[in-house]
């Protein structure tokens, strides 16, 4: 049996866990943060905090320890909110090394350096005394986790320059309920997976406020529009947006009940405060709310315009009424759609 780490054990490392045992053909170690869902799993076979009601297979053991986790793993998966994935991978820089094949499966940009998760990563393994370039692919695509541990049949895209490493994944992964595609775009996967929350919480705020349909449509058009460019211009592939990890993931998380990120935008356009929806969560994280801020940056630092992205900055951090939002975004000067990554 094959060695697999998976580190994260909210929701999506709890489904990617489930899909891992299920195979009967790995030995799976899933890291957690927090004891109570080590304890749960153990007890129950149940994650009761991220993903309750899903049983999670006896080929998969939960552990708080890093050192313990990532004994002997041939594949590391990387499933933690995007803000935390250096803080944790630099404390697992002990007991990393070459010869592991890592994957990153948490949809996110940092904030500050406006680096994707695999180049965060890559920077934090190159701090060693003996730093060394990891063979490294990113996991993406429509993926709601209680679906996928549920057992749905779901289709998602590993992304690597690596093209073995992304053969192995494929092969590893999949199953008869869980298709896994390759792709060699990491830069349009990686950002398709993070742009997309952004769109999902504006898509969410238009229910919050009972626009209809074509308002949705719209925006989800339009939203597909600017993070093509903005993927084509930081070197990714405008075909990848066509895909699972851009058209398949956005209309999912636009119009999925399970979102998070729209759930995030619903109360929005409801009329509730930012701060107040965030702590209601409890502990459950919509990535689109601190991605909004990177992407802007990213947008900025590309000379590429994004007026999506740019009003939900303006509603998640200033505070800016989304009628006035939608409002802004309609009454910008008339364009053509032709050239489709240019206006």
């Amino acid at each position: 049996m094959s060695e697999i780490a998976v580190i994260g054990a909210g929701a999506w490392g709890t489904a990617i866990s489930i899909v891992l045992g299920r195979k009967q053909t790995h030995r799976v170690r899933l890291w957690a943060h927090e004891p109570e869902v080590r304890e749960s799993i153990l007890a129950r076979r149940v994650n009761e905090m991220f993903l309750p009601g899903q049983t999670i297979p006896l080929t998969v053991g939960p552990t708080n320890s890093l050192e313990e986790a990532l004994r002997n793993a041939e594949i590391v998966v990387s499933v933690m909110p995007s803000h935390h994935t250096r803080r944790v991978f630099q404390a697992m820089l002990p007991h990393l090394h070459p010869d592991m094949l890592f994957v990153s499966a948490s949809k996110g940009i940092e904030n500050d350096s406006l680096l994707r998760m695999t180049e965060v990563i890559r920077e934090v393994l190159h701090q060693r005394d003996h730093g060394f370039a990891p063979r490294i692919g990113a996991l993406s695509g429509p993926s709601f986790a209680q679906e996928v541990a549920k057992g749905d049949p779901t289709a998602v895209t590993i992304a690597s320059a690596d093209s073995k490493l992304a053969a192995l994944v494929q092969r590893e992964f999949s199953d008869p309920r869980f298709r896994v595609y390759t792709n060699a775009d990491v830069i349009g996967v990686e950002l398709g997976g993070a742009l997309k929350n952004i769109v999902a919480i504006a898509a969410g705020v238009l229910s919050g406020l009972n626009l209809g349909h074509n308002t949705v449509a719209a925006l989800i058009t339009r939203g597909l529009a600017e993070m093509t460019r903005l993927v084509v211009a930081c070197g990714g592939r405008p075909e990848t947006m066509a895909g699972l990890a851009g058209l398949g993931d956005l209309v999912l998380t636009c119009t999925g009940g399970l979102s998070r990120n729209r759930s995030v935008g619903v109360e929005l356009g409801r009329g509730r405060k930012l701060d107040d929806i965030i702590a209601g969560m409890h502990g459950m994280v919509a990535e689109g709310v601190l991605t909004t801020n990177a992407a802007v940056g990213l947008a900025h630092k590309a000379g590429v315009e994004m007026p999506i992205t740019a009003q939900m900055h303006a509603v998640l951090q200033q505070g800016k009424p989304a009628q006035d939002a939608i409002r802004n975004l309609m009454g910008r000067p008339s364009t053509s759609e032709v050239g489709l990554y240019r206006n």
